[in-house]
């Protein structure tokens, strides 16, 4: 299941819980192409607390659409990740490295405002 939460609007905002669906990130993704046709750049969170798996469609969905953005990772420069998930942790630390013109970082439950402020501290930001 796919929730959109509150945060600025230059930050895409979500918890991801259960399984998500083809129709959730269908949704995730008509939020990210909004705000991108508002914005030059947005941060991205996702609240990762209660999520268990995604379907083979909504799977095959994020690869499509992932590879679609591989030349626009500049407009993605910070994306947090909530999570208590040490495997997640784990893929973070590998692929910060070698994703170019993005910086992720894992941040706890209890730590979802410090995310929040982190996330929304982007260059082309409202504040900047």
């Amino acid at each position: 299941m796919l929730e959109i939460l509150a945060a600025p609007d230059h930050v895409a905002a979500y918890r991801l819980s259960g399984t998500l669906t083809v129709d959730d990130y269908d949704s995730l993704i008509a939020d990210i192409e909004a705000r991108l046709a508002r914005h030059e750049k947005i941060g991205i969170l996702a609240d990762l607390t209660g999520f268990h798996d995604i379907t083979l469609r909504a799977g095959a969905r994020d690869l499509r659409y992932g590879f679609s953005k591989m030349f626009e990772l500049r407009r993605f420069p910070r994306e947090a990740l909530i999570s208590d998930k040490g495997w997640i942790e784990t893929l973070v630390a590998i692929a910060n490295p070698i994703i170019p013109f993005v910086e992720i970082r894992c941040f706890k439950p209890i730590e979802y405002e410090a995310a929040l402020i982190w996330v929304s501290e982007i260059e082309g930001g409202p504040e900047a």
